[in-house]
């Protein structure tokens, strides 16, 4: 059976460890080159597809990326009901 851990123990919650801080502070000497690339890639690309991927990735970083949102309705666009528990009683007469 494991043992518990002592309240506090560990790393706090949603800090990183020593090996992807490292590589994190590494990436990070190469991010003005490489938005840099990006931009000039948007604009110099012949290829749609790589300057839109150029574009995305440069509004990811400046905006965060997007999220879905999804509207869910009922027919005809009408609100969502909750389901409703339909209870029986069952005899020994039928």
């Amino acid at each position: 059976m494991p043992r518990a851990k002592p309240a506090g123990s560990g790393r706090k919650k949603g800090s990183l460890n020593k090996a992807t801080a490292e590589v994190k502070s590494i990436a990070q000497q190469f991010g003005k080159p490489a938005i840099e690339m990006l931009f000039d890639i948007a604009q110099r690309s012949k290829n749609d597809t790589a300057r839109i991927a150029a574009i995305k990735e440069l509004l990811d970083r400046g905006y965060g990326k997007s999220t879905a949102v999804q509207e869910l309705s009922g027919p005809g666009g009408a609100p969502l009901s909750p389901p409703q528990l339909i209870i029986q009683s069952v005899s020994d007469d039928e």
